[in-house]
């Protein structure tokens, strides 16, 4: 079977020998998968270290090529698992390792089905350009199901450093993971056909395949380049980013939610002193975190009068982050525009909001393993409206925490107007863990995916203040309470990628799909002659 896949589009290779050799020689392959993956890992924020995606799916590529299917889920699923644990440890902070290992595990279950994927396409002709698609198809549908998907851990989120991070103005966070991988999948293929053609003279068929998949992805990442522009096309805007800190770190941080609302009313109140001494500039808007209030301003009279005191204080709009609790019904967690004169005018209630920590799925199955379960007592429900506030005369397009990982929940806010977006989150019950640095490399993406300036405020950091070129303006430090205020441009152009939407990742699916089919095709010809 293995020589009549072969022999199509190049010359023919030797089956795969049978197994031999001692344990260190068997051993080889499921090492090298693990290193893979945790090459992958080491890739993302806070390292600066993106490039090493490029050698880990070169390796990755030598691991899967080649192999039978269960061979590839197995080496699949030890890479997946390499990338996913570490990546994923954050999940853990606070409540033990059960659902950190459970999550990690899904992940790198995705992981490995794909590989078995890309472990079928290998031999076909342009090998790298259809194993590339099958890991978008792979992300693709990792941030949909279940569950309404998670995207974490998408390829694209570990390059706001990276040269290839203009593609994604090009084609969004799909075609950006697509020229990585393909990149990355093309070194080894490189490495192949040189170390083959050495001594049959063939070299330039190895060269042409080695510009086609490693140097096409760089030159069409330079190529992308002029899409990347920080100008300001409607003026400019002051924004301040108000992070109030919390009492403690953990699960229980919002025991003392009062104490939440008061640290960003204090640290608003006092910006509101630095502008009336000539310190700061005064902003246009203010935009407090997720959670800054999780007292319900509606229900609450207390909350209300410190929140309308400290807008009062700073006298622009403000964006406070509170937990709605309506008389039935799921909680919300609504993001409210408050107006020095007026109260609050509007709301947005987060669309994508979070299995097993905002609402709990199987909760009688998952207590078999977690008592945590019963912290959620009343699950919250998701919004139904894209969230773009009038801010002073600014269209702020409003994407709670987790949602930034969404594709379309980024994108729906510039489609209908957003000059900016504000990212405002809450990452206390993750402690000092590296999932808020991976959260603010997303929010650098989505800012030249969609060359917008990009506000993040965190109830514990980190804060930051983004350009629409991915460049961070200024940020804060982890559990400090602070204040970052900054003039930020202002655009309303779309790029390319905004423009097309969700069809750059489906044509790549459906170049996955057609690879599937074609090697399906050949494998059952190949069963058929033998």
């Amino acid at each position: 079977m293995s020589t009549t896949i072969a022999q199509v589009g190049e010359p023919q290779s030797p089956a795969p020998a049978p197994r031999a050799g001692g344990l260190p020689q068997r051993l080889a392959r499921p090492a090298a998968a693990v290193l893979s993956g945790v090459m992958l890992y080491l890739s993302f924020p806070p390292r600066p270290l993106w490039w090493l995606v490029l050698p880990g799916f070169a390796l990755l590529g030598w691991v899967l090529f080649e192999r039978r299917a269960r061979a590839a889920f197995g080496l699949g699923l030890l890479a997946g698992l390499g990338f996913m644990l570490p990546l994923l440890h954050w999940t853990g902070e606070e409540v033990g390792p059960v659902p950190w290992l459970a999550l990690a595990a899904a992940e790198a279950l995705f992981v490995a089905v794909g590989c078995i994927g890309i472990s079928a396409v290998s031999r076909l002709p342009g090998g790298p350009l259809w194993a590339a698609a099958v890991w978008t198809l792979d992300e693709a549908v990792r941030a949909r199901v279940p569950f309404g998907g998670f995207p974490w851990g998408k390829i694209a989120f570990g390059q706001a450093d990276s040269v290839f991070l203009p593609l994604a103005a090009l084609g969004g966070t799909p075609l950006l993971s697509f020229a990585v991988v393909l990149c990355g999948f093309g070194l080894f293929e490189a490495v192949r056909r040189f170390a083959r053609y050495r001594t049959t003279g063939e070299l330039r068929l190895a060269a042409t395949a080695a510009a086609a998949t490693v140097l096409v992805p760089v030159a069409a990442a330079f190529a992308s380049l002029p899409l990347v522009d920080d100008s300001a096309e409607d003026g400019t805007a002051t924004v301040a980013a108000i992070q109030g800190n919390v009492p403690r770190l953990g699960l229980d941080f919002n025991a003392q939610r009062r104490a939440v609302l008061d640290n960003h009313a204090k640290r608003t109140e006092q910006l509101a002193r630095d502008v009336k001494a000539g310190k700061v500039p005064q902003p246009d808007f203010v935009l407090w975190p997720e959670n800054s209030s999780d007292l319900d301003p509606y229900r609450n009279p207390d909350a209300r009068i410190v929140i309308d005191d400290a807008v009062k204080a700073i006298g622009a709009p403000t964006v406070i982050g509170a937990v709605v609790e309506p008389d039935s019904g799921p909680l919300r967690n609504t993001l409210i525009q408050w107006e020095p004169d007026k109260g609050p005018v509007a709301t947005y209630d987060k669309r994508h909001i979070q299995p097993f920590g905002e609402y709990m799925p199987m909760r009688s199955f998952v207590r078999i393993f977690s008592s945590d379960v019963d912290r959620v007592q009343r699950d919250f429900g998701p919004g139904k409206k894209v969230g773009v506030f009038d801010l002073g005369g600014t269209y702020t397009g409003l994407v709670t925490c987790y949602e930034a990982a969404f594709d379309d929940a980024v994108r729906d806010t510039v489609e209908h107007g957003a000059q900016l977006i504000a990212v405002p989150s809450n990452n206390a019950t993750f402690g000092r863990s590296e999932m808020t640095y991976q959260q603010l490399a997303m929010s650098r993406v989505r800012a030249v995916e969609h060359s917008r300036a990009v506000v993040v405020p965190v109830t514990s950091g980190v804060s930051a203040i983004i350009r629409p070129d991915g460049t961070v303006a200024e940020k804060t430090k982890m559990f400090t309470p602070d204040a970052l205020v900054d003039e930020v441009p202002l655009r309303s152009s779309l790029t390319p990628a905004t423009r097309m939407g969700p069809l750059p990742e489906g044509i790549l699916v459906l170049l996955a799909l057609g690879a599937l089919g074609w090697a399906g095709a050949l494998a059952v010809r190949a069963r058929r002659a033998g």
